[in-house]
């Protein structure tokens, strides 16, 4: 390690020689420190400042994590109500289908109330939430909602997870246009809309619209120099960064404790393997089901009750 008393290459000095060596004069700035003396102090607003923009880095970053995660919350919520949604009408069908075949062979008073309410877990009345929800999600109206509106060919994600193409693309592009980096108002807008365009084309995995993209920014007005601020104005957006994190990590949260969000957490590393898992075991409750129903439909004897 280069030391003090080591010049550049790394070889010692002899600090005798050194201080009777003539120093080059210097007609313009300050005169040269004399030894001993330490290095002036940075300025308080220039460290502030740095901090500022180490917690603009901080929350673009942590921005980044919380808006992949929620893409792949909801394109997992799509794609399970997609591909497993039948199974389990399947599965409520055949409970219904048991319960009334054994009320039919015993009589059983209890029986049948059990069977009327497996019957109504079939077709349940929906409430608004439930109506709408396949409809809308955080961005407003779902894609798939949109498209048919539109008469479009509904477009379900492909996968829950984008390609790690384009994951790349989409934090490269973040990191680049966030509005938290803009410094007048016109330009946040600017960063706001384009953002929001970016925001779109991750969450449908569309790698070319990606690259589009970040041409279209590399082409775009050169963004403006960040000013330093005064101290009060340097505090006052460390404050409003702190408080914008704190609204983010409750957003992380409440997509970490949701349904969705504890599934994902069970497969981190391969989110559409854990569909094609579930739907293993639910094609086995399936056949354990009819097994059962046809036990008892073609058999004269109940078969026991399971404890």
């Amino acid at each position: 390690m280069t030391t003090p008393s080591d010049d550049l290459t790394g070889a010692p000095v002899d600090e005798a020689a050194a201080a009777d060596r003539p120093r080059q004069p210097e007609p313009q700035g300050p005169p040269p420190a004399e030894p001993g003396a330490t290095e002036p102090r940075e300025a308080p607003e220039a460290r502030l400042a740095r901090a500022v923009r180490a917690a603009e880095q901080a929350l673009i970053e942590f921005e980044i994590a919380v808006e992949t995660f929620r893409v792949e919350v909801e394109n997992f919520s799509r794609l399970h109500h997609q591909k497993l949604g039948p199974m389990y009408a399947r599965l409520d069908e055949l409970d219904a289908l048991i319960a009334e075949a054994r009320a039919a062979r015993t009589g059983d008073p209890e029986d049948l109330r059990r069977a009327q309410e497996a019957r109504g877990m079939v077709m349940p009345m929906p409430g608004v939430d439930e109506l709408f929800h396949s409809w809308i999600d955080s961005e407003g109206l779902s894609p798939e909602a949109a498209a048919m509106l539109n008469e479009q060919p509904v477009q379900a994600p492909r996968r829950v997870r984008p390609s790690d193409e384009a994951r790349k693309l989409y934090r490269d592009l973040v990191r680049k246009a966030h509005p938290d980096l803009a410094a007048e108002e016109a330009e946040r807008k600017r960063r706001d809309e384009f953002i929001t365009r970016v925001n779109t084309a991750y969450a449908r995995g569309d790698e070319a619209l990606l690259r589009q993209l970040a041409g279209e920014w590399e082409a775009g007005p050169a963004p403006a120099e960040p000013v330093v601020s005064e101290s009060e104005e340097l505090y006052a957006r460390l404050e409003w960064l702190a408080q914008r994190k704190e609204l983010l990590a409750v957003v992380a949260r409440e997509l970490e404790e949701s349904a969705i969000g504890a599934m994902l957490r069970m497969a981190p590393d391969d989110p559409d393997r854990l569909l094609d898992e579930i739907a293993e075991q639910l094609m086995a409750q399936v056949s354990a089901r009819e097994a059962e129903l046809a036990a008892l439909t073609t058999s004269p004897y109940l078969p026991e009750e399971k404890e």
